[in-house]
C-alpha cells in the first residue's frame, strides 16, 4: 500500500514539475516561484521534490524491463 502511494505521488509531482518546465519553456511563466516566491523556502522545497521523484521515477525502468520479459 505505502509502494503504491509512494508511486503515485512521485508521478504527480513530476507531472507538476513537467508542467511547469512546459510553462516556462513556452509562455516564460515559471508558477512555482508565481505561486510561492522565487527561491523562497517553500519553492526550494517544491524544486526539491521535483528532483527526489525524478530520481525516484528512474527505478521504473527496471519495471519496464520486468514486463517485457514476462510477455
Amino acid at each position: 500500500m505505502a509502494n503504491k502511494f509512494l508511486q503515485y505521488f512521485a508521478l504527480t509531482i513530476a507531472v507538476i514539475g513537467a508542467v511547469n518546465w512546459g510553462l516556462i519553456g513556452f509562455f516564460n511563466f515559471n508558477l512555482v516561484a508565481f505561486l510561492f516566491g522565487s527561491m523562497s523556502w517553500l519553492s526550494r522545497i517544491v524544486y526539491g521534490l521535483v528532483g527526489l521523484c525524478g530520481l525516484y521515477l528512474l527505478t521504473f525502468y527496471t519495471l519496464v524491463d520486468q514486463e517485457q520479459i514476462s510477455e
